[in-house]
């Protein structure tokens, strides 16, 4: 998907002064609207979640489209020296292997049973913050080490944004053990059928099962209705033998940044007193033209609004101006 913003990035005085954007009164012709596509957005909300990251961390390094660019971004904040004393906790052989050439010092939970941040992806998020997450198969060690962090920040586009989990009618994964996967499955899906499941094992395109790093299988449950409380859902799951772990992250999620068409959106868990909700729109007139395109309303984050008029480096339209001109607001 292809989305359109005004050339011009962040206020007009901060982008006049990194030289983003030409002076009003400049002779040059105006330029057309910059088409950004979605994994430009992606990697919007990516450099966003960097922000969090600080020298000294233990991170926890996500796996998809979305991590990838911000594991990309901690690899570039080190060269240039930014960040120092970085040590990542993967997620994946994929990652890892991304890691290691970008020069990133790994680790692994045994060394750092607590880490201080992960940034990852989902492939849904709910309301309250639950995701699912593991269409990419990586489930098992995503948990694992997202649920040793201290904070965990959440990066997704606004077609991730379900009103409950299997709300978008694709898959919830289940990894499981190879043995006897057929009896594995006929239960999982017999356990969801007030929900209309259908538990189907992933496969690659020849047909065969396909497996995670972990040599395992994977069943994945589509869903016709709510499953009902998750907790509940989730133990019945993990009392099945056979089952290894599912793709539901329940309460895990502190953070969470969404890319969309009408900016950057963060909200915050309902933790404490401190809790932030922040959306990023680009400035001006726009704002009443874009709120017409929200997919879901504001009060799916319990949000408040803020026009970027201010400091542009926490604003939508500075991280745009950073993707396009290969540019960041602290650079």
């Amino acid at each position: 998907m292809a989305i359109a913003y005004p050339h011009f990035i962040g206020s007009q005085k901060s982008a006049m002064e990194t030289g983003m954007i030409s002076s009003p009164s400049s002779s040059s012709p105006s330029r057309p609207p910059v088409i950004l596509t979605q994994d430009e957005l992606k990697k919007i909300a990516a450099y966003k979640a960097v922000e969090y990251v600080e020298s000294g961390m233990v991170l926890g390094l996500g796996t998809g489209s979305t991590a990838k660019h911000a594991v990309d971004r901690i690899g570039e904040l080190l060269r240039q020296g930014k960040l120092k004393n970085i040590v990542g906790i993967p997620t994946s052989k994929m990652t890892h292997e991304q890691a290691v050439s970008l020069g990133i010092p790994l680790s692994d939970l045994d060394s750092y049973p607590i880490l201080d941040l992960a940034i990852d992806g989902a492939d849904e998020v709910d309301p309250y913050l639950n995701l699912v997450k593991g269409r990419g198969g990586s489930l098992l060690r995503e948990k694992m080490v997202e649920g040793a962090c201290k904070k965990f920040v959440v990066i997704v586009d606004e077609s991730k944004l379900v009103n409950y989990l299997g709300g978008s009618g694709l898959a919830m994964p289940v990894e499981i053990v190879p043995f006897c996967w057929k009896f594995t499955a006929q239960r999982l899906q017999m356990l969801f059928e007030e929900s209309g499941c259908v538990a189907k094992l992933r496969t690659y395109q020849n047909g065969e099962p396909f497996v995670t790093d972990n040599m395992n299988y994977i069943v994945d449950l589509y869903f016709k209705r709510e499953i009902g409380d998750l907790k509940v859902a989730s133990d019945a799951i993990l009392r099945l033998a056979g089952v290894v772990e599912h793709g539901m992250f329940i309460d895990m999620a502190t953070t969470l940044i969404v890319a969309g068409e009408c900016g950057v959106i963060v909200k915050d868990k309902w933790d404490s007193a401190s809790h932030r909700r922040e959306v990023f729109w680009p400035p001006g007139n726009q704002l009443i033209h874009l709120l017409g395109s929200l997919k879901f309303p504001l009060e799916f984050f319990g949000c408040s609004l803020h026009s970027s008029n201010s400091s542009g480096s926490s604003s939508l339209t500075t991280y745009c101006a950073a993707v396009l001109l290969g540019r960041t607001a602290n650079a």
